[in-house]
Parts: structure tokens; C-alpha cells; sequence
């Protein structure tokens, strides 16, 4: 058969028929089919003929209206081709005729659209070859051919990566058919390629737009298919033209896409839009994870840029469709999914998760350190060649890499990991942005230069003068109290003295003292640039502070104080300060002024960052107090309103009124360490008011003592008596308690409870249960012996419903200002606040853990030498058991790959999973009093002065302004003058002694003794004493005694200084109590 027969007697009819049935839409039955596979069959075999008669390319290059008929007939074969490979994926394991078919469409197609496959064409003849080959690939790049719509529909249709099924190999009867579709589907790229002196035309743009459409928008584009065909889609030649159209028609592109799902020709995306798949098969193309590089030869500018735009359309997308709205399950399907609704009905929750993890898989080479290393060695050849040549195009620029550019590159991936996995977010990724050598330091080094240019940020002379103005003051009172020959040695000890040990101990010292501003001072810790918040920030440096918040944030979860302050890795001190500042105005900034959604990742990221620092500097100061402060110098509303507003948020919190999330108020619930220590405190008692007011509303408490809780102690089993009869009281212990004791003989003791007997009762109560012996609690080994559940109150009868109760006995002395002489553990109150402990608390715990831990951190051969494992022994009632601190840790050797993971498995386990039952327990019972949002005002240190007042000494002048007198005295009395002339004389430990002999607490109340209840009452003793005595200058010879239970010193009529002295201080230090003489 010759060309001219085939083409003429064959052709014509075949293809009329063909048309016909596909225009009204027939189904193609097996007669059909068999007609089809014939005609193919001869095409092909025409095609293998180098005789110029037979073979049916010939007719391209033949007389014109032979190339007419040849360019009409080759189109519609390409046409036909695509559809029979379109009907083909629908069914692609189905009857053997179609898949014969099709295979030989895809061989014809191939053939046609390659030269060197046409048999016989010489010299003469190639011009006219090549630019039919070139006509019919052209049209093969439309829309009319239908090429990439079958092609991605065919793709869509192959094995589910997901699925247990077989991979394509060479050996299956498919793998023909997916290597041409492959083929042809990069046909147009060559094409391109071929002519790249000359500037492309629309259609050829349009082949590169078709293509990112139906191609790369496949789901596991790369996982569907063999191995063997993917170096084909990798190549640069393929992946640049990509490029080049998404960003240069990227408008077009992603309007494209967004309309694409709604299109009848959409494959099914499930839960991720086309762009986020386009993003996805991109870094997997781009990326050669068996060599960890990337392909070769390709421009990782162009690459960037791409990610870059993909990831924020993506982005835009999540966000219309309420992804980013969803705190907790962004996994959880809704209305708003792109999803039919019929599908998303039938989709459960653990198929959507796991659709959504194996989608973040795609994204594994972006987690890699050799992919940042690699952008960061080309912003420094790119810098480099900047410098030397200067960009003839926009393109060119683009394909120039910065620092910025790679910042918002992974800034939109955390985002994005953040938003669709919220659970295991952004851990893998950000291991990589952390430990990357000098990565941190380097973006800091650009944030640095942007924000605090200039003499106005001049830290590091005000840090300097401020040091040496603390020593000097502290060097003048050591000279005063230890005399002039003392002089030298505190001057060697002050010069001898590191910068950063000088400013951190300086630092600690003040925080003893009140958080009051310097108005001097404090304008150099409020950064400008800061000072309307993210909006603003530059947008070059928008991602960049967000990248670094969210990096240094995850560091300092694994940076060691030793690191920190003594190494000053990654930082030094005064650049930690200067971050501290930064990250402080911006939040305070940030909440103070309304900004849009598209702020709330930065905000998220810098209150993270912020609140680690600050966590670090309340445990060990690395900053002036000022710092803290700073930005709400001028702004803080009023102590009552700002009380008002915090109440509101939280109750907008409960109902999820995501609305109020963000403003002014929400300082107070945020960043509360901008408002001083004292005004908290004034908080604290406005929150208690209002909560006392709202439960008179309800009516709760109508008269006084009309609701009382009336209660029978025995004092020799006062923690059991209390516990039996007030641990079911829930909240209602808000209510005044009437206590009646019973004597040790078993007498009811005489007397009307008017709030001191329950004062007595409380103080008596801790007092026994926080005893170590009572096994509940046990002190730290630290110099300060602060209290921490014991890990055997569990086995204890009723143990964590004794804590729970011990945290209801705490919330209602806060809730009464009743002062307990007691202090936690930082690591304990931590975790009351919800705030996290870092690895270096654990030496408040168990100091020998602490230093083994950082011998293998610090381990210099191989760690496997110590034979550690991932448990740990513990001891209880006698018995040791092994604990394991993951899953199989048993069997997992600590290696030096994996020892960081041992670590802070180790305080994990320390910190958090041995104290969480206890903490929860104490938790429940405190927060049926205290609110847990009026708790987060404070810090751990905080919480102990709150619930155990002041500094260890007191305002003798506030607490005699604050005194009540009773039995006949009064300010003119003899007596008071010489009392109050004695204790001003007293050393501070004496007037705390005093204090607690009075009131059963040490110190004073925070906000001064104005706040104490009941009043300190000085009550007066009459002693008669024998006129002989007195002349002869005998003084009264009783003792002072006192009644805790109403805060009442009973103070002999003393006549003179010494004895008042002397008597007094024997009281006090022989503690004694009531009514001793």
C-alpha cells in the first residue's frame, strides 16, 4: 500500500467516521476497536518503510496540497491518539484491545513527532522534514490536540502510589504506553530548546503553561512513575522553560489553577489545591535526594523565586478555604474543603491524615541540610557576580539569589507545614534552620543592621555606663560597712570580673528590687521600627524576622546556659539584649495595633521566641529590668481597665471568638512582664474583687457569715480533719470558713472564728502538710529548699487527692491574701503556669543527672563507649524498675548521632512526665480558686512572692502607718515610741523573725502591710510592778506574746529600750507562741 493510497483510501474515510462518532458522542464498541487497530497497524508499518512511495511521512515534504492533506491528517490522528489514550486511563488495566490500541497510537505519535525516525530523509528533503516535525509538535502543544489533558489524566490514573500495589517496571505490558505519554509530553520543550536564539512564541509559552497545569498539578507526580522515566522530567531543559512561564505569566498560571478544580476535567486533589501539588512536584523534580543535591545545571535562583510563588498561592488558598482558621485540626474535612461534597462526606478523619502526611513527605529534600547549604553557597557566587555584571533583564534578576530571597523561601514552607501539620509542624525543617552553621548568626546580621542603625541604639555604651554606675554604688556601701582597708581587695574582685558575669549578676541583683521604669533609660530598649508592630516592618524583612523568630525559638529550647552565657553561642549577651528589645516592642506593638490575618504567623513566632527569653531571664538575668518595660512606658492603660479587659478576652477565648484574639488588652494575657511587678499584683487583687463582686451578683454570698463553711478540727490531725471535710468543695471554698479547734485533751476550744481562727487554720495546715516528713512534698537540694511533690506521694493512701487538695489550700489563701511562708520549685510552678523548663532547671532537681547530661553532651569520642541506653532506673518503696523513655529505648543505644534526643528525652521524662501527675492534680485544685489566666501574670518567681510576700525585710515606717492598737494604746504611748525605736534597730533577719513570730509569715505583703488581713494589732499587756522595783530600775519581767491567728503582738508595758530589746528578741527567737510568759 502507498502513501497516497493510505492517505487517500484509508485516511479519509477512517478519520470522517472516527469524527462523527466522537461528535455525537458514541461509545466506541469492540468492532470499532478492531477498525481502529487495523488502520493503525498499516500506518505503522507505512511509517517503517524507507521507500519514499510507501512510507506516509514522505507526504509532508511532497507537493503542496500533498502537504496540505499530510499537516490535516497528522493533526487529527494526534488528535485521535489523545482521546483513545484519555478513554485508555479510565479503565487502564482493562480488555487487552484498548491497551494494544493505544500502544500503537502512542508509537505512531512518537514517530511522527521525531525525525530521526522518519526513514529516507536525506539533505534535500531535511528543511522541508523538520519544519513539518515541528508544525505537528506545535499543534501538539495546544488545546486543540488535547496532549497534556490526556496525558495528566492518563498519569492520574496509574497505580496509587499510597497503595501496596506493584511499581511500573520495564517488564509490564504499560510501561510502553508511559514512556511515549512521557515523550510526548516533553516533545515541546526540545522545541523550544531547539530554537533558543530565538524568542519563544505564544504557542510555545503556552506548551510550558499546558504542561504546568495538567502535569505538574498531578498528585504524587513522581511517585507514579518508574524510576527510569524521571530523569526525563528533571532535566534542566524541561524544568527552566517551567520556570520561566510561572513566573513570567504567574497571574495567568495561578488564576488558572484556582479555576482548575472546578473544571470537569480535574483530577481529584483531595484535601490539597492543584498549586499546593505543583509546589510539591517541583522540589521534587528539582531535587536529586540519592546524591542530596540538586539536578544539574539547574538555576537555583529561577528555583527559589518559583517556590516562592507556588508556596504563597498556596498559601492564599488555605487560607480562603479557613485552613489557617482551624486551630487544632487542620486534617478535619468540612463544607470548605475543595472537595466535592459527596467525597468529603465519605472521607474519615485517619484518611485525611494520612493523605496529609504523605503529602509533607514531598517536601523532605527542603528539610535537608544540604539543600540550605546549597542556597546559601549560591547567594554568595550570585553576590559575587553582581558585583561584576549587571542584569539585562527582569528575568535575569530573578534568577539572582539573596539572603532575603531564601528567607521567604522557608519562611512560606514553616507556614505552610504549621498550617496543614500542626502537630509535627515544622520540627524536621527547623533542625535544619537551626544547626546550620552560622545560618542564624547570618540572618540576625542583616535584621540587625536594618533595625538598630544609627547612634540613637547605642546599647552597648549604655550597657557599659550602667554597669560600671551599679558597681561603683555597690563598691561605695561594701567600703561604708567594712571600712576603708577593704577598699583594694573589692576593686581587684571588680576588675577581675568578665563583662558578661558583671552585667548578668548585676541584672540579678535588681530584679529583688520594684520593676519601675527609668524614664531615663528606657526609650533606648523601645525600638523604633518596632513601634507599629508587624505592620510596620519592611516586606523584605518581614520574612526574614519571621524565619528568625521561629528558628532561634526552636534553638533555645536545646541551648544550655553554659552556651548561653558563658560561651555566648549563637549570641553575645549584648546582642541577646538587643533581640530581647526587639522581639518585646514589636509583640507589645503587634497586640496594641489591629493588623490583618496575614500577620498572625510572625506574631505566633515572636511571642514564642519572646517568652523563652524572658523564661531565661527570670531564671537568670541577662537584662535590665527597664528592657521589659519599655514599651508600655507611656501606653499602659489603667491597672482597672486593663483588669476589665483581660477578664473580657478571656472569656472571648472560651467561646473561641478568634475576633478579640489580638488588641491592647490582650497585653495583659500575653506579654504581661511590661506592666511592673507591683501592678500585677494590683491586678491579681482587682481580678479577686471583680470575682467576689460577680458571685455576691449571683448570690453566693448575701450577708456576712451567711454562707459560711462551717468545719471541726482536731489540731493534732489537722491536714486529715481539713482534707475529710473541705476537699469536696470544689470552688464553693471560695466561701469563709468557721473553724472550731479541738484541743489535744479533745475540748472544743473557746473562741469566735472572725477570720483569724481560718487564718490560723490554713497557716497550721500548710505548715504540716508541706512538712517533708508528711511525705507529700520535699525540698530541693538546692541552698534554697524549695518544696517539690515527692515522687512516692502516689503510693500514699489518697496521695494525688491530698496534692489536689494542697492546691485548693494555696488557691484560697491567694484568693484571702493570706500569706504561707512557702516556696515551690521553679520546675513545679512551671508547669502550673503552662510555661516550659528548660534542660538547665533539672540541676535544681537532681544536680548529679544535670552534670552526667552535660558530660555526654560535651563527649568528645564515641559515645557508644558509656553503654547508655534510652531508660532510666528508678526507685520506689524499695524497688527498682527500668523505665523506657520511647518506645523500645531499651533496645536503642545512645549514639553520638542521637544523644541531643537522649538528653532532653531524659529531661523530659525528669521535668515533665514524672511531675505532670502531681502538677495536674495541684493544678485542678488551685484553679478551682484562680482563675488560670489571672495565674499568667506571673513568673515562677513571682508566683512564690505572691503566695509568700515581699523581699526579706520591711518598711518599718509602712508598717507603723498601717498598725492598729488596742488595750489602752496608742502612737503617743512610751511603750510604741520605744517599739518602734528597737525594730528600726533590729537587723533585717530580726524583722522578719518578728514578722513571723506576729503573722506566721516572714514577710511582707507585696503591695505593704495595708493589704494585710487582719490589720497587725499591737495589743497592750498592763504588768503591775513593785514601786521598790521600779526605783530600783527593775523592768517588767513578762515576755511579748502573740496571736497569729489575728496578726495581734501582746506587748508588755516596757519601760525601757534594752529590756523591750532584749525580751523581744528572745520571743522571737525562741519562737515563741501564744500567750508565753
Amino acid at each position: 500500500m502507498t502513501a497516497d493510497w493510505i492517505s487517500n483510501n484509508l485516511l479519509r474515510p477512517f478519520l470522517f467516521f472516527i469524527t462523527l462518532i466522537s461528535t455525537q458522542r458514541q461509545k466506541v464498541n469492540c468492532k470499532r476497536i478492531d477498525s481502529i487497530k487495523l488502520c493503525f497497524t498499516v500506518i505503522l508499518e507505512s511509517l517503517k518503510s524507507s521507500d519514499s512511495k510507501l512510507n506516509f511521512c514522505f507526504l509532508a515534504i511532497g507537493t503542496t496540497e500533498e502537504r496540505r492533506i499530510w499537516r490535516y491528517q497528522a493533526r487529527k490522528l494526534t488528535f485521535l491518539s489523545f482521546v483513545i489514550l484519555s478513554e485508555f486511563s479510565k479503565h487502564p488495566s482493562g480488555a487487552q484491545d484498548i491497551t494494544v490500541v493505544t500502544s500503537l497510537a502512542m508509537r505512531i505519535l512518537v514517530m511522527l513527532t521525531d525525525m530521526k525516525g522518519w526513514k529516507g530523509i536525506t539533505n534535500d528533503n531535511h528543511f522541508d522534514a523538520d519544519l513539518a516535525v515541528k508544525d505537528l509538535i506545535q499543534f501538539m502543544g495546544s488545546d486543540k490536540s488535547g496532549c497534556y489533558v490526556s496525558i495528566g489524566r492518563y498519569i492520574s490514573a496509574l497505580e496509587n502510589p499510597s497503595s501496596q500495589s506493584k511499581i511500573i517496571t520495564p517488564a509490564d505490558g504499560n510501561f510502553f504506553i508511559t514512556a511515549s505519554v512521557i515523550t510526548l509530553a516533553v516533545r515541546p520543550f526540545y522545541l523550544i530548546n531547539y530554537d533558543a536564539e530565538v524568542p519563544h512564541t505564544l504557542d510555545f509559552n503556552h506548551a510550558a503553561e499546558q504542561y504546568i497545569l495538567y502535569l505538574l498539578t498531578i498528585p504524587w507526580l513522581v511517585q507514579h512513575l518508574p524510576l527510569i522515566l524521571l530523569p526525563a522530567l528533571k532535566h534542566k531543559s524541561i524544568l527552566f522553560p517551567c520556570f520561566q512561564t510561572l513566573l513570567i505569566l504567574k497571574e495567568k498560571v495561578l488564576m488558572e489553577m484556582s479555576e482548575f478544580v472546578k473544571s470537569e476535567i480535574a483530577v481529584s486533589f483531595k484535601a490539597i489545591p492543584p498549586v499546593g501539588w505543583a509546589l510539591a512536584n517541583i522540589i521534587c523534580l528539582a531535587t536529586m535526594n540519592e546524591n542530596e543535591s540538586f539536578n544539574e545545571g539547574l538555576d537555583h535562583g529561577l528555583y527559589v523565586h518559583v517556590v516562592i510563588t507556588l508556596s504563597e498561592a498556596l498559601l492564599s488558598c488555605l487560607d480562603n478555604i479557613g485552613w489557617v482558621r482551624k486551630k487544632k485540626k487542620a486534617l478535619q474535612t468540612d463544607e470548605s474543603s475543595i472537595h466535592p461534597v459527596d467525597a468529603v462526606q465519605h472521607e474519615g478523619e485517619a484518611t485525611n491524615e494520612s493523605l496529609i502526611l504523605s503529602y509533607m513527605d514531598q517536601f523532605r529534600p527542603v528539610c535537608q541540610q544540604w539543600h540550605l547549604k546549597i542556597l546559601l553557597a549560591s547567594i554568595n557566587r550570585d553576590s559575587i557576580n553582581k558585583a561584576e555584571t549587571v542584569p539585562s533583564s527582569s528575568l535575569e534578576c530573578l534568577g539572582n539569589l539573596e539572603l532575603c530571597d531564601v528567607a521567604l523561601f522557608y519562611s512560606n514552607v514553616l507556614r505552610i507545614f504549621s498550617v496543614l501539620s500542626p502537630i509535627r509542624g515544622s520540627l524536621s525543617v527547623l533542625n535544619t534552620l537551626s544547626f546550620t552553621p552560622g545560618f542564624l548568626v547570618r540572618l540576625w546580621s542583616v535584621l540587625e543592621g536594618s533595625f538598630f542603625s544609627g547612634d540613637k541604639h547605642n546599647f552597648d555604651n549604655y550597657i557599659s555606663e550602667k554597669s560600671k554606675h551599679k558597681a561603683f554604688e555597690k563598691m561605695q556601701k561594701q567600703v561604708s560597712k567594712d571600712g576603708p582597708n577593704k577598699w583594694v581587695n573589692v576593686l581587684h574582685k571588680f576588675a577581675g570580673r568578665s563583662r558578661a558575669a558583671t552585667d548578668c549578676t548585676d541584672f540579678n541583683s535588681s530584679h529583688t528590687e520594684p520593676s519601675r521604669p527609668n524614664d531615663d533609660s528606657s526609650d533606648i530598649w523601645d525600638i523604633e521600627p518596632m513601634r507599629n508592630g508587624p505592620q510596620g516592618i519592611p516586606k523584605d524583612m518581614f520574612a526574614m524576622l519571621h524565619l528568625f523568630c521561629a528558628t532561634y525559638s526552636h534553638l533555645l529550647l536545646v541551648l544550655d546556659d553554659i552556651e548561653f552565657y558563658e560561651k555566648q553561642v549563637p549570641f553575645q549577651i549584648e546582642q541577646q539584649r538587643k533581640i530581647a528589645s526587639m522581639l518585646n516592642t514589636l509583640v507589645y506593638n503587634g497586640l496594641s495595633h489591629v493588623g490583618g490575618h496575614h500577620n498572625k504567623s510572625l506574631m505566633d513566632c515572636a511571642i514564642r521566641c519572646l517568652h523563652l527569653l524572658y523564661e531565661r531571664d527570670c531564671r537568670h538575668p541577662f537584662c535590665p529590668p527597664d528592657l521589659w518595660l519599655s514599651p508600655a512606658r507611656k501606653s499602659r492603660p489603667p491597672i482597672a481597665v486593663a483588669a476589665r479587659t483581660h477578664e473580657v478576652l478571656a472569656a472571648n477565648l472560651i467561646h473561641d471568638d478568634s475576633s478579640a484574639s489580638l488588641s491592647v488588652g490582650s497585653a495583659v494575657t500575653i506579654v504581661p512582664h511590661v506592666f511592673p511587678f507591683e501592678e500585677r499584683v494590683e491586678m491579681f487583687r482587682e481580678f479577686i474583687k471583680m470575682d467576689k463582686a460577680a458571685r455576691k451578683m449571683a448570690g453566693e454570698i448575701s450577708e456576712p457569715g451567711s454562707r459560711a463553711i462551717e468545719i471541726v478540727v482536731r489540731r493534732g490531725h489537722i491536714v486529715e480533719d481539713g482534707f475529710r471535710q473541705l476537699n469536696s468543695l470544689g470552688s464553693r471554698l471560695k466561701s469563709s470558713i468557721h473553724v472550731s479547734f479541738v484541743s489535744e485533751c479533745g475540748l472544743l476550744e473557746a473562741g469566735l472564728d472572725y477570720g483569724g481562727l481560718s487564718k490560723e487554720f490554713l497557716t497550721d495546715l500548710s505548715k504540716a502538710a508541706f512538712a517533708p516528713e508528711y511525705g507529700l512534698f520535699s525540698q530541693t537540694s538546692t541552698s534554697d529548699r524549695l518544696l517539690i511533690p515527692t515522687a512516692s506521694a502516689r503510693y500514699l493512701e489518697n496521695g494525688l487527692q491530698m496534692i489536689e487538695f494542697l492546691g485548693r489550700v494555696v488557691g484560697k489563701a491567694l484568693y484571702e491574701g493570706i500569706l504561707l511562708d512557702y516556696s515551690f520549685s521553679h520546675v513545679f510552678v512551671q508547669k502550673l503556669l503552662g510555661r516550659y523548663s528548660f534542660l538547665d532547671e533539672l540541676s535544681t532537681l537532681d544536680p548529679e543527672l544535670y552534670r552526667n547530661l552535660m558530660y555526654v553532651k560535651n563527649y568528645d569520642g564515641d559515645i557508644t563507649e558509656l553503654c547508655l541506653d534510652f531508660t532510666v532506673t528508678e526507685e520506689s518503696l524499695g524497688k527498682r524498675y527500668v523505665v523506657e523513655l520511647k518506645s523500645g529505648g531499651k533496645d536503642i543505644s545512645v549514639t553520638n548521632e542521637n544523644k541531643m534526643q537522649y538528653m532532653h528525652a531524659m529531661a523530659d521524662y525528669k521535668l515533665n512526665q514524672q511531675m505532670l501527675p502531681f502538677s495536674n492534680a495541684f493544678y485542678r485544685g488551685l484553679t478551682d480558686l484562680i482563675c488560670p489566666s489571672w495565674l499568667k501574670l506571673f513568673n515562677a518567681s513571682e508566683f512564690n512572692q505572691l503566695l509568700s510576700g515581699g523581699n526579706y525585710d520591711i518598711d518599718v515606717d509602712d508598717l507603723k502607718n498601717n498598725t492598729r492598737y488596742t488595750g489602752g494604746y496608742n502612737e503617743g504611748s512610751r511603750t510604741i515610741k520605744i517599739f518602734w525605736e528597737v525594730i528600726k534597730g533590729f537587723e533585717p533577719q530580726e524583722r522578719c523573725l518578728l514578722l513571723k513570730f506576729v503573722t506566721s509569715c516572714s514577710r511582707a505583703p507585696l503591695l505593704g502591710f495595708k493589704y494585710l488581713q487582719p490589720p497587725l494589732t499591737i495589743h497592750k499587756v498592763v504588768c503591775d510592778v513593785p514601786l521598790w522595783a521600779t526605783i530600783g530600775g527593775q523592768d517588767v519581767d513578762r515576755l511579748p506574746s502573740a496571736s497569729t491567728c489575728y496578726n495581734t503582738l501582746k506587748l508588755p508595758t516596757y519601760k525601757r529600750p534594752g529590756t523591750l530589746r532584749a525580751k523581744l528578741l528572745y520571743a522571737i527567737s525562741s519562737n515563741a507562741g501564744f500567750e508565753l510568759s
